[in-house]
């Protein structure tokens, strides 16, 4: 390996460790409410950090650092600790849906720029539709069936009902806030020449 993809690959990394690093914090800045059934919600700041995560390092890194800093919040947290290995996948699957649709579809496929605020906007909409969806899927089997017990279609839905406005909340704020620090940064990226290094 030459000496320019070694420091590209030790800059995506270190990135990578610092996005995580920020999304574990992240997930502190959070408001926990108790639900009638299903456990407790939150709305929380995490989302927005897991979207940009995807929009600056790309679908593969964005689900590291999202997945990984969510993962390891839910290990400090009693009420999580038990579906940390699943907040790995879920959240993670916000960084690689966010990433995967900013960079293969609008930067390499319709060549938009790398700060172009309306293709942010939909990749984050995306993976935020996404996580709505394997979120509710969770709800509905592991916190439905398994936690709760529930045996009807009817209970399980319940719970995914219950954990739907905080969800609908968390995407509409990783919507209207990750694009807008994703163009910053892409910016304070592209005036250190390292934009092409990261995603």
């Amino acid at each position: 390996m030459d000496g320019s993809k070694q420091h590209a690959v030790l800059v995506k990394l270190c990135t990578a460790a610092l996005m995580t690093a920020i999304v574990f914090a992240g997930n502190y800045l959070r408001i926990t409410l108790p639900v009638a059934v299903g456990g407790v919600t939150a709305f929380t700041l995490a989302n927005i950090l897991c979207a940009l995560s995807g929009l600056l390092l790309g679908p593969w890194w964005g689900f590291l650092a999202a997945g990984l800093g969510s993962f390891l919040y839910d290990l400090t947290n009693p009420n999580y600790v038990a579906e940390a290995p699943i907040t790995l996948v879920t959240k993670g699957m916000y960084g690689l849906v966010a990433g995967a649709v900013f960079c293969f579809f609008f930067v390499r496929l319709l060549k938009k720029g790398r700060d172009s605020y309306p293709a942010m906007v939909v990749a984050t909409a995306c993976a935020a539709v996404g996580y709505l969806v394997i979120y509710s899927v969770k709800n509905f089997f592991y916190n439905g069936m398994f936690i709760e017990g529930y045996t009807t279609a009817v209970q399980c839905w319940a719970v995914v009902v219950a954990k739907l406005p905080a969800t609908v909340v968390n995407g509409v704020l990783a919507v209207i806030f990750a694009p807008i620090l994703g163009v910053a940064l892409q910016k304070a990226l592209r005036a250190a020449h390292l934009e092409r290094v990261l995603a």
